[in-house]
């Protein structure tokens, strides 16, 4: 049994025997007939991973397929920073795909939009995702290593707002950690996908900045 298998499992006895009913909360989501899909749910989970030792895959079931497909859409929105459901190999955005066949201001669009950024090198311009590769190179004891992608002023030009919302990078003894953000998750669909997908990204920002992989917390 994997830890990610371990942490599975408590947070699902954490819900089943603690949860929170969100009936009579008059929930967004429906089912098809119209009626409210309501859940249980608890707060603030937090699970950590040594990713140095063992990648934090579920066994319990096949995921074969899904791992490539996690990885394939945290590419799309951290490599090609794009938010064109044409760009996604996998089908999983199609429901929220605009007119303009996009998801409208949210995820890869978020990581492409360029800021003016302070660092030691003076005012730089660039998108997050440079900027903490530039970090993790040229500022590696910086504590400022951050993401966010909630940004209110878009949030109404979005076709879903971003449940992974925010990440912390941090190197401490020449290892890489990761601290994952997210506003909601849904624990069998979700919890698995978000933490492979993030993990494989620690190891890659690890690779290309030089470091070790260590800690991934979410």
């Amino acid at each position: 049994m994997t830890q990610a298998d371990k942490n599975f499992i408590d947070t699902c006895k954490e819900i089943i025997e603690h949860g929170y009913s969100s009936e009579g909360t008059h929930v967004r989501t429906r089912w098809e007939d119209g009626t409210e899909a309501n859940y249980y749910s608890i707060v603030g989970v937090t699970n950590k991973y040594d990713v140095g030792k063992e990648f934090p895959m579920i066994t319990l079931r096949n995921n074969t397929n899904t791992v490539k497909r996690a990885i394939d859409e945290v590419l799309w929105i951290w490599q090609k920073k794009s938010n064109k459901i044409a760009d996604l190999h996998s089908h999983i955005w199609d429901q929220w795909m605009q007119p303009d066949g996009t998801i409208g201001k949210a995820y890869g669009y978020q990581m492409g939009k360029k800021y003016e950024f302070k660092t030691k090198d003076g005012i730089k311009e660039m998108d997050q995702v440079d900027y903490v590769l530039y970090l993790l190179k040229n500022d590696q004891s910086s504590r400022r290593i951050m993401t966010n992608i909630f940004n209110h002023a878009d949030l109404k030009d979005m076709a879903l707002e971003p449940c992974v919302y925010g990440t912390q990078w941090l190197v401490k003894g020449g290892k890489l950690h990761l601290i994952l953000n997210q506003r909601s998750q849904d624990m069998l669909a979700a919890n698995g996908w978000n933490t492979m997908q993030y993990a494989a990204l620690l190891c890659m920002f690890a690779q290309v900045s030089g470091l070790e992989v260590r800690n991934f917390n979410t």
